[in-house]
């Protein structure tokens, strides 16, 4: 076993999830990136972090496939012996307009819902054994720290509270693992705490690449903070609920600008 808190980044080599990855590698955790198809990003991402003197390992998993999922869990359980954080960050969409329900299809629906809500469930689930043991083997060099037991971190959106968003089965999918968040922190207390945070627009690949045509600056003009979000910015909340919060779970925390006020 290490003698260093680990964390398990989902969709860890891009945007949010990269940014994560970075910043738990910077506060001294070992870091599992984990991706599904984006290989040379996430090896990207482990260099870096690797440059900057941090550890981290390339995890590949759809995490929609539980079998994979149970095997990832028990590779990181082989290595390190521990698992202290998990970020719930990979998802897909389709950008497809609200009012064309036709072009919605059912394929779409199932991709999404396998992967923003099933595959959190199966990670969180996997994750979940190891997750209960994180206060008892609790690394020496951080005994004085300020950590919590096992934390898991959902990245949901506004979109699973407002309803707008790329497409309707993302929202659902979004909404519906906001309620898995709070159904989680009841069954997994008191030696883990499970919390969302809910980006609003992020100026990141996700929707510059996704629809070309939608204008951040236009889209975030009337917000009280009238500015996309960056991945650093959703990382900060993240970075919270598991280093700087002791008591907070089942909690959905928007960083938006204020869109959803």
């Amino acid at each position: 076993m290490i003698d260093q808190p680990v964390a398990l980044i989902t969709g860890g080599g891009t945007g949010v999830g990269k940014a994560c990855s970075v910043r738990f590698a910077e506060k001294g955790y070992a870091v599992i990136v984990n991706y599904s198809r984006s290989e040379r990003e996430a090896t990207e991402t482990v260099n870096e972090i690797a440059a900057a003197g941090g550890q981290a390992r390339l995890a590949q998993c759809d995490v929609s496939d539980n079998t994979s999922v149970c095997e990832m869990i028990d590779q990181v359980a082989a290595e390190f012996g521990r698992l202290d954080v998990v970020v719930n960050n990979a998802a897909t969409t389709n950008f497809i307009p609200h009012e064309k329900l036709d072009e919605l299809t059912e394929e779409m629906w199932d991709r999404m819902m396998a992967v923003n809500v099933k595959g959190a469930f199966f990670v969180t689930r996997a994750a979940a054994p190891l997750l209960k043991q994180s206060d008892q083997t609790k690394p020496q060099a951080m005994a004085n720290a300020a950590m919590i037991n096992g934390a898991v971190v959902n990245i949901a959106s506004v979109a699973g509270l407002t309803g707008s968003g790329s497409s309707i089965a993302y929202c659902a999918s979004k909404g519906a693992l906001i309620t898995m968040t709070k159904s989680l922190a009841r069954v997994l207390a008191p030696n883990v705490t499970v919390n969302a945070v809910c980006p609003g627009p992020i100026d990141s690949r996700w929707i510059r690449e996704g629809n070309p045509d939608w204008d951040l600056n236009e889209m975030v003009a009337g917000y009280p903070i009238p500015r996309a979000s960056q991945p650093d910015d959703i990382a900060d909340a993240v970075i919270y609920f598991c280093t700087g919060n002791r008591i907070a779970t089942g909690q959905v925390l928007s960083v938006d600008g204020g869109q959803t006020l």
